[in-house]
């Protein structure tokens, strides 16, 4: 991708994985309510050019939306999942503020973001058996150097138990 239009390192995947608000599994919308003049709405233009594409890209099942030049003071709605609606003011505020700000009232903390990263660690560890749709390999005998699985060759006859019970009695007898 060609780096043209205004400021392109904001389009580069490093910089959109850098975001760090990641909001709770309850919010739906969010809405951004700011002017495109003005000193007071400062804080939010900054966060809507810089912070909202890290947003977008860390949380894609949040719809957002931006009103320009509807309100005489810049705010943020967040509409969840139960009907509620969460305002926060953003006025004279930078936009290190507002991110700080909804990561501490609507983000997920770092516990509940260190839990699903080992869940999801914990389901593509390649030593789990089980379905396709929740592991790699459904049997141990997929995994290259292992007994092949009896369903499909058969076992040598030194590896059966029934084998090794006959041979047991034989020396015995």
């Amino acid at each position: 991708m060609p780096m043209k239009g205004r400021f392109p390192i904001r389009r580069t995947l490093q910089y959109l994985s850098q975001g760090d608000v990641i909001f709770k599994s309850s919010v739906k919308v969010m809405t951004v309510n700011y002017n495109t003049a003005g000193e007071l709405s400062e804080g939010a233009r900054k966060f809507v050019f810089f912070n909202i594409p890290q947003i977008q890209y860390k949380n894609p099942w949040v719809q957002i939306m931006l009103f320009k030049n509807m309100t005489p003071s810049p705010f943020l709605r967040f509409y969840l999942d139960n009907g509620e609606q969460v305002l926060v003011d953003v006025e004279d505020k930078t936009n290190k503020e507002i991110t700080e700000h909804i990561k501490k009232i609507l983000g997920k903390s770092k516990e509940t973001l260190e839990k699903e990263e080992r869940e999801r660690n914990k389901l593509s560890h390649p030593a789990t058996f089980g379905p396709k749709k929740y592991h790699l390999r459904e049997c141990m005998c997929e995994i290259e150097g292992q007994v092949p699985c009896p369903a499909f060759v058969p076992l040598p006859k030194e590896m059966r138990g029934k084998y090794k019970a006959a041979m047991k009695n034989e020396a015995s007898a």
